[in-house]
């Protein structure tokens, strides 16, 4: 009995879990739909909002925006993330390690606002001194970077931790340089890794408003940037029908990437036992 009601508590209490989190979005979605501007009261079908976003040039020209600040940060990210991430698991003892990993973790616990007011003095300063560069995408990648770097590294630090270093110094052992280990046996182990790490830094620049707030320049507004200004100044359901093509695709895009890693999986399952079916034939 006692294990009933604790199974059944544990259901109700996920259920309202999901509810607490996603029943917002379904409303959201629902009056993306709505035929006025009321957001209580649903008076009908219409796609008014849709056609209203197409010519909303500040949307448009900030997603776009968006999207290219948010792909410029994943790939640095990324990349700069790996290096970062390397250096932490395979180089244990070298001068300023414990600066240099506290440095990097430290975006992970600073406030965004203190992120971003410390970069635009930063950014104030070098522009007062060299006349570049100029508040806008390049300032906003760069801070967006430094957050994301941070995130992707920790990704990537927590997979390296799991590689079999006894495969990298087979390589080693069959005349490989360290140069083609990385890329041909290390780079292949973690990619999955490196691909969350760009997935996540990619999300957290597309949706950051803080940091993009400091450092971008006059006419140079974001997305969200451009749905947080209209949201203060009232109700607009072309924001809902903007919310909502973008869970769409953000939800197609998860679907189709865990279908890809699940049939890898899979393959890799059935290459695996065909293995060893083979190794136990010729034994």
């Amino acid at each position: 009995m006692y294990r009933w009601v604790q199974d059944y508590f544990g259901r109700v209490w996920m259920a309202l879990i999901f509810l607490f989190l996603y029943l917002p979005l379904l409303f959201m979605v629902v009056f993306s739909f709505n035929s006025s501007r009321q957001d209580a009261v649903f008076t009908g079908f219409s796609l008014r909002w849709y056609e209203a976003l197409g010519r909303d040039n500040k949307i448009v020209e900030g997603f776009w925006l968006s999207l290219q600040i948010a792909l410029a940060t994943g790939l640095l990210s990324a990349v700069l993330g790996t290096f970062a991430a390397f250096v932490l698991v395979r180089y244990l003892r070298f001068t300023g390690r414990t600066v240099f990993s506290g440095m990097v973790n430290a975006p992970l616990v600073m406030p965004e606002v203190v992120i971003g007011l410390s970069l635009l003095l930063l950014m104030v300063g070098i522009q007062n001194v060299f006349g570049w560069p100029e508040r806008g995408l390049l300032t906003i990648v760069l801070g967006h970077t430094l957050l994301g770097m941070a995130y992707a590294m920790v990704v990537v630090q927590s997979r390296l931790l799991e590689v079999d270093r006894s495969i990298e110094e087979a390589a080693m052992d069959l005349g490989a340089r360290p140069a083609q280990v990385f890329f041909l046996v290390t780079l292949p182990n973690i990619a999955q890794a490196i691909v969350a790490g760009f997935l996540l830094s990619f999300t957290l620049s597309f949706d950051d408003v803080v940091i993009s707030e400091f450092l971008s320049g006059p006419g140079v507004n974001t997305l969200p940037q451009v749905i947080f200004g209209y949201a203060r100044r009232g109700i607009n359901p072309t924001i809902y029908a903007a919310a909502t093509l973008l869970i769409s695709v953000i939800t197609i895009a998860v679907i189709v990437y865990s279908v890809q890693v699940a049939r890898q999986a899979r393959r890799r399952s059935v290459e695996a036992q065909q293995a060893f079916s083979e190794v136990a034939v010729r034994v």
